[in-house]
């Protein structure tokens, strides 16, 4: 359960956009989207896109500092509001995004966010990026979800990393993630191997591959379980079982909401 390889990320940015829109086609692009209330259907694939193109014209420039998003082109969406042109725009940013990233492969230097100054951190970020708001693109059209085991295992790896970082960085809310000698464990029920214990520390939390008890459990799919801990499904959802301190969950998931 380690992060998958460049060229496997840049082949699952364009399988997960080719995913998105497939439950784009036909939808109504003017609902809400549930996991996401402030957009319609439509808002959230120009974001997906937007964030392709962006990522894309960092990467093509070798950027030192945060790219303008108004210096990038199409980045607002298709001119036409017809479902063709969006689904066209979708695919031609995902298309560009990736030849950028296999012409830099992953150890160019350009700006990120985080303290990894590599393209490499990119191509995994879109890859999750574009695999989560699909999930909030299936909930909005109803429309059934599914991720590829080491997709869905290394998504959960990648959110850990992000929370860990804010934790590291002040941010208020996952400061608060540490103490009181308290655990979480994920259990995936139809993936051997892929369990994590999170533990909660006296100044932070840590996290590693176990099968041990922690003072609460979620079992589930591997699916359901990266939907859980992204704040798409919910603990409460027969599709999961919680094991003991329920609110530790709850906790949890409160402190990682950011982003």
């Amino acid at each position: 359960m380690t992060s998958l390889s460049h060229d496997r990320y840049c082949d699952e940015i364009l399988a997960q956009t080719d995913a998105l829109r497939a439950v784009l086609t036909g939808a109504d692009l003017g609902v809400t989207v549930p996991s996401c209330p402030d957009w319609t259907l439509r808002e959230l694939a120009v974001h997906v896109g937007g964030a392709h193109r962006w990522v894309g014209e960092i990467v093509r420039t070798r950027a030192t500092e945060e790219f303008p998003e108004d210096k990038v082109p199409g980045f607002e969406g298709p001119d036409s509001e017809d479902p063709a042109a969006l689904d066209a725009w979708l695919a031609e940013g995902a298309a560009v995004t990736v030849a950028a990233l296999r012409e830099a492969g992953p150890d160019a230097e350009v700006w990120t966010w985080v303290t990894e100054q590599r393209t490499a951190f990119w191509a995994r970020r879109m890859t999750h990026e574009t695999a989560v708001h699909r999930a909030d693109a299936a909930l909005a059209a109803r429309a059934p979800y599914e991720v590829d085991a080491e997709v869905a295992a290394d998504t959960i790896e990648e959110w850990l990393g992000i929370v860990a970082l804010a934790q590291e960085e002040g941010d208020p809310e996952a400061a608060e993630l540490r103490g009181g000698g308290r655990s979480l464990h994920l259990h995936a029920t139809d993936v051997p191997g892929a369990e994590w214990l999170i533990e909660f520390g006296d100044e932070r939390f840590t996290w590693r591959h176990a099968h041990e008890k922690a003072t609460v459990a979620l079992r589930g799919t591997l699916t359901d379980l990266m939907l859980v801990f992204n704040r798409r499904l919910k603990p409460t959802d027969p599709r999961v079982e919680v094991l003991g301190d329920a609110a530790l969950l709850d906790f949890w998931l409160d402190r990682s909401s950011f982003g």
